[in-house]
């Protein structure tokens, strides 16, 4: 597959981006999605899935849509898999508008990655809110649901960030499993690292942007399956409680 001199210096720096996130994230100081659940008495089920009583999984993917997209929905689909979608607006929402609807019309929880992948900690608060408000338009622009969770670059934050976002009606959302997509095009490596990681409650990163992510999915989906794991999106990871603007959920 060729690429544009341009597309591939924007893959190669969400991956420099992505080397750098596990560290990023791991100083954050993030609400657990069980614990989020916790603080919510009632017993009233969300959906047809409790995750108060199923061992709930939430697969989620950065930085697209891209031209992989289409294949990674129709895999969900037909495995019957929800998903959770951080989109980046420059050079994705902008360019395959018609995967943004299709993914918000299958039940996918459409949410924002930034709208060009600016390390939110190294830009003042105008900047940060430019980067936040985007997408959000261009995506409520196209499916009617202005997001209400967002993933920053790197999984680097900090006070200026929960406050705009809190400001925005913003949370948010981090992750407890990644495969280092970024690193290999081998989907069984990819499939492995994130068998070998995932728990109760796990948050799944994964970048359908590079090419072995998507072959690896109905691996991943299957194996968990068998393990006894239904697929949530994030919303429904934290349910009965909601994502609260401005903080951090992972």
């Amino acid at each position: 597959m060729k690429k544009t001199g341009t597309g591939l210096r924007a893959v190669a720096m969400i991956a420099a981006a992505a080397s750098l996130a596990l560290t990023g994230c791991a100083e954050v100081d993030a609400t657990a999605p069980s614990a989020a659940r916790a603080h919510v008495s009632t017993q009233a089920r969300f959906g047809t899935v409790d995750c108060r009583e199923a061992k709930c999984v939430a697969l989620t993917f950065d930085a697209g849509p891209s031209e992989n997209s289409a294949r990674l929905l129709d895999i969900l689909k037909e495995k019957q898999v929800p998903a959770t979608f951080f989109l980046l607006g420059k050079r994705h929402i902008e360019k395959y508008p018609e995967l943004v609807r299709r993914m918000a019309a299958e039940g996918h929880e459409v949410a924002s990655h930034t709208w060009d992948h600016k390390i939110l900690t190294r830009i003042g608060p105008e900047r940060i809110r430019e980067e936040l408000e985007r997408p959000n338009a261009a995506i409520e622009r196209l499916t009617g649901h202005r997001p209400t969770l967002m993933r920053p670059p790197q999984g680097r934050t900090d006070a200026t960030v929960h406050d705009i976002c809190r400001e925005l009606g913003m949370s948010e959302v981090l992750w407890s499993v990644t495969a280092k997509d970024y690193t290999t095009t081998d989907s069984d490596l990819i499939t492995e690292r994130v068998l070998a990681q995932v728990s109760r409650d796990g948050i799944i990163l994964l970048h359908d942007i590079y090419q072995g992510t998507v072959p690896a999915v109905p691996g991943i989906i299957d194996a968990l399956k068998s393990r006894g794991y239904v697929f949530v999106t994030v919303p429904q990871l934290l349910a009965p409680g909601k994502a609260e603007p401005g903080k951090v959920y992972r």
